[in-house]
């Protein structure tokens, strides 16, 4: 019985001995690799933090060089524009512009070389004599200066406006001009000299005019907020028709003016013929018609004419007006982008379109040390009226200024060419 208990021991003690000689290399094996996980799994732990530091700080530095740029975003702005007291009418819309901060600057204007570049002599006939129809414009899509082939004129500043003039108001210094003799149609342009004629007539302001279905468009089916039916002051009408180009309240204003549409029409015409603009005629207030047409010379001299009018310099500057219509309140808003932009000193604009006559814009502003006025006519694009206006604005800042000589300097310059 003990022989047969020890015989179980040592077979049992034989048993796991093998075992174990099997066993223990997998057991090793086995362990190695978890140490190796282990090892690994630190590693990566450590990369990852390493990164998450890493990503962190240059997340604080971005901040901190964003709010380094905000900060002097805000001061160059701060010295580049003040804010000008808004008028009785503006401070009733809302409205607060900024006007570039050039009072002290002691620089003489920029000088530039100046550009002319004209179609050639038969596109330039073309423009002149009407042989493009409102059918043939509205049946291709193209407007009267691309049937006349103007936009094949090149220019040194790539506008997309076939037609372009900029000139010193001051001096009358033409700087740039391209196929400004052309006569083309000027959609909404013509609401300058509706605004002009209102305004020299001195109808009292504050007299209420209506909307009736006289003042619907028949001539393009455009749309428009004023309903007929819509009561308005004069003051108002004038102001949307400058600021939001509203065609139902231009024409109001010509219905309202002393012997009706036909006398407001005739006077248009005779204060074209006035301001020596020989290239313009006007059927209508609105200019829905492709027969209101003019040349960059002629809206040269109205934009000038029109400055002289502080009511019409101030409602087509305005960016945004709130007209009451019955119970209601509509919010207006400008057509042109440019006088929303604090970079821009705008003193006076209107903007203009119907497919006839491209996109077109008027405008006088202050920039490079000058009071320049600026036409673009028959431009392509939605936007490409206000990139031309940007192109011709970094053309005369990027051109050299002189400092002007203070009073000593110019004292002693006297001294030196009389010793």
């Amino acid at each position: 019985m003990v022989d047969q208990k020890f015989k179980l021991r040592i077979f049992i003690s034989a048993l796991l001995s093998v075992a174990a000689l099997t066993w223990m290399p997998q057991v090793q094996a086995a362990s190695s690799k978890a140490k190796e996980r282990t090892s690994q799994v630190a590693s990566a732990k450590k990369a990852k933090a390493k990164k998450s530091v890493a990503r962190e700080a240059k997340s604080s530095r971005k901040s901190v060089n964003k709010g380094t740029e905000r900060v002097s975003a805000k001061q160059s702005r701060a010295r580049v524009a003040k804010v000008v007291p808004p008028s009785s009418r503006e401070a009733k819309a809302g409205v607060m512009r900024a006007v570039a901060r050039d009072d002290n600057d002691d620089r003489l204007p920029a000088r530039v070389v100046p550009v002319s570049v004209e179609a050639p002599a038969r596109a330039q006939q073309l423009g002149r004599t009407v042989i493009a129809s409102p059918a043939v414009s509205a049946s291709s899509g193209a407007s009267f200066g691309q049937l006349y082939g103007l936009h094949q004129t090149n220019d040194p500043l790539d506008l997309k406006s076939s037609v372009a003039l900029v000139l010193d108001q001051d001096t009358n210094e033409v700087l740039l001009s391209k196929n400004s003799d052309a006569v083309l149609p000027i959609a909404s342009l013509t609401k300058l000299m509706t605004a002009l004629v209102v305004v020299e007539a001195r109808q009292p302001m504050d007299d209420t005019i209506t909307i009736t279905s006289e003042d619907v468009d028949t001539e393009k089916f455009s749309s428009s907020r004023l309903a007929v039916g819509t009561t308005l002051s004069r003051g108002d009408a004038l102001h949307l028709a400058l600021m939001s180009s509203e065609n139902r309240a231009a024409h109001a204003l010509g219905r309202h003016y002393p012997g009706g549409l036909p006398a407001f029409v005739q006077a248009m015409n005779a204060k074209a013929r006035l301001l020596g603009m020989h290239d313009t005629h006007y059927v209508e207030p609105t200019g829905l018609s492709s027969q209101n047409q003019s040349s960059a010379k002629d809206l040269a001299n109205l934009v000038k004419s029109a400055y002289q009018q502080p009511t019409i310099r101030e409602l087509s500057t305005s960016t945004d007006y709130a007209v009451q219509v019955g119970a209601r309140h509509l919010q207006f808003r400008t057509t042109n982008s440019l006088v929303r932009n604090p970079s821009w000193d705008i003193g006076l604009q209107k903007t203009g379109y119907i497919v006839e006559a491209g996109r077109c814009l008027v405008m006088q502003a202050r920039m490079a040390g000058r009071k320049l006025i600026m036409v673009f006519l028959d431009s392509t694009g939605k936007y490409s009226r206000q990139g031309d206006a940007e192109r011709v604005r970094k053309w005369l800042e990027a051109a050299p200024r002189h400092v002007r000589p203070s009073a000593a300097d110019s004292v002693n310059l006297k001294l030196d060419s009389t010793s």
